[in-house]
């Protein structure tokens, strides 16, 4: 594998030598960089991630790790080759506790990451996963389309394993019903979301003391989308949604925003049945209940 990323590292450093002990490579200049190389079957998942690092960093500089090189999606090579990525190695801790780091990272969503719009449409030029499960992506012209889009590919993989006939049913009720009801006549532009924004995927740069986030599964959508699986599994402190918001407002009607917020968990916690099983179902359903019994 030294091979692979040394022509990069020189690049970088051209007067370093490099010490690989993977994935972490150390440079006699006292650099650190993050590398991996996967199987042929993971070359989407690889180009999904370096692609959305990569707008990430064009739309918050610093907030993601820096990709230096990484296969990219119209690499022809690829095909044929093991994918590679190489970023900046990042010593990231909690972010549960850190008040002031949770502040500064609802801030920069919001000010930042949250404002920076694709000029094509809502989803994402390549496909991106979130956890396992592929999102296909592509462009759709609104939000509505969009988003029923990505719940109606988590309800084709659920029918597959045909045992979730009441979740795909009443699923493709919340598609038809509740999808149209909250999101048809919101007044929205498509900004850039991590798409996995858990605890997991959040910390703290133990160097700078900055927030940092990481494992995206990006696209363009609705801002409000990217809290879902915060508020879902928690981790993230109570100073994070408050600064979020005092910089970036619920969107209208705000009398809706809870049942936004609703919809939007729905897709995590489909994906957690996809990738899990039916420990998740439970909850899937009994957000699709609250949903169509509050949707005319």
């Amino acid at each position: 594998m030294d091979k692979i990323f040394l022509p990069h590292l020189q690049k970088i450093e051209p007067h370093a030598q490099f010490t690989f002990s993977f994935p972490i490579i150390e440079s006699s200049l006292g650099r650190k960089y993050y590398a991996k190389v996967g199987s042929l079957s993971e070359r989407e998942q690889f180009v999904g991630e370096a692609e959305s690092l990569r707008a990430i960093h064009n739309a918050a500089p610093g907030l993601a790790p820096h990709v230096f090189a990484a296969v990219g999606p119209d690499d022809s090579a690829a095909t044929s080759e093991r994918p590679y990525f190489l970023s900046e190695y990042r010593n990231i801790t909690s972010l549960a506790s850190n008040h002031k780091a949770g502040e500064e990272l609802g801030m920069r969503l919001a000010t930042e990451l949250h404002v920076y719009k694709s000029t094509i449409g809502f989803g994402f030029h390549v496909p991106t996963f979130c956890g396992a499960t592929r999102q296909d992506n592509g462009w759709h012209q609104t939000w509505e389309g969009c988003y029923s889009a990505m719940i109606g590919s988590l309800l084709a993989k659920l029918r597959d394993k045909s045992r979730f006939s009441e979740l795909c049913t009443k699923g493709e009720q919340v598609r038809s019903k509740v999808i149209p009801f909250l999101l048809r006549h919101l007044e929205i532009e498509p900004v850039l979301l991590h798409g996995d924004l858990w605890s997991g995927n959040a910390g703290v740069d133990n160097s700078s003391g900055q927030p940092v986030i990481f494992d995206p599964s990006s696209y363009y959508g609705h801002n409000e989308a990217d809290l879902a699986i915060a508020r879902i599994f928690g981790g993230f402190p109570r100073s994070f949604f408050e600064k979020y918001h005092k910089h970036l407002p619920k969107t209208e009607p705000v009398d809706q925003y809870e049942l936004r917020a609703d919809l939007y968990e729905l897709y995590h916690y489909l994906n957690h049945t996809v990738l899990f099983g039916s420990s998740y179902a439970g909850s899937a359903l009994r957000k699709m209940t609250v949903l169509l019994e509050a949707c005319p």
